[in-house]
C-alpha cells in the first residue's frame, strides 16, 4: 500500500478509546498483524508508566516467553517516560528487542542492524553514565548477545528462536 492507513472489517480507519488512528488487528506473538476475527496474543498496552525495576522483570518475562515485540514496547515506554538521563539508555534496550524480534521472524539483515544500534546504543550511554550495571543489567554482556545474534542471523539467513535466543536482562550469560 502506499501508506494509506488500513481499515477495519467495516472499510473504517480503527481507533483506539481516545479517537486516535491504532490498528486493530489481533497480532502473533512477534507482534505481526493477523487476520481481523482471528485469536491473536494479547497486545501489550501503551504507555504505561512503571519503575526501572518494574520495566526490567516485565519485559524480561515477556523476553523468555518469546515476545520481544512486547518487550520493546515495555522499554519504549521507559524511553518516553522516564528521565532525560536515562532515555538512550531504554531507547538502545528496545531497539535490542525489536532486534530479536525482526531476527525471529525472519528478517535477519534488519535484525542484525538493529541488534548492533541497541548494542552501540547500550555501550554508549554506560560510557557516557558511568552506569556498567544500571538496574541489575550487564550492559556489556548484552551487548555482546546482541553481537553474537546479529552475526548468527547473517551467518545463516534464517529466523531464529525467539526463546532460545531470549536474553538474560540480569544475571549469567544471556541467550
Amino acid at each position: 500500500m502506499n501508506g494509506t492507513p488500513r481499515a477495519g472489517t467495516d472499510g473504517r480507519r480503527d481507533r483506539d478509546a481516545e479517537g486516535r488512528a491504532r490498528n486493530a488487528r489481533p497480532r502473533d506473538g512477534l507482534g505481526r498483524p493477523l487476520p481481523y476475527g482471528t485469536d491473536g496474543v494479547e497486545r501489550q498496552p501503551e504507555g504505561v508508566v512503571r519503575s526501572p525495576a518494574e520495566t526490567v522483570v516485565e519485559a524480561q518475562a515477556l523476553l523468555a516467553a518469546g515476545k520481544p515485540f512486547h518487550a520493546h514496547e515495555v522499554f519504549e515506554d521507559a524511553w518516553k517516560s522516564g528521565p532525560a538521563d536515562e532515555r538512550a539508555l531504554w531507547r538502545g534496550l528496545a531497539q535490542l528487542a525489536v532486534g530479536l524480534t525482526h531476527a525471529a521472524r525472519g528478517n535477519t539483515t534488519g535484525g542484525a542492524r538493529l541488534l548492533r544500534r541497541g548494542a552501540d546504543a547500550t555501550e554508549q550511554w554506560a560510557a557516557e553514565s558511568g552506569q556498567d550495571s544500571p538496574y541489575g543489567m550487564d550492559l556489556a554482556e548484552l551487548a555482546d548477545w546482541a553481537r553474537r545474534l546479529a552475526g548468527v542471523a547473517e551467518r545463516d539467513g534464517t529466523a531464529v528462536d525467539a526463546v532460545a535466543w531470549a536474553p538474560r536482562l540480569r544475571g549469567s550469560e544471556p541467550g
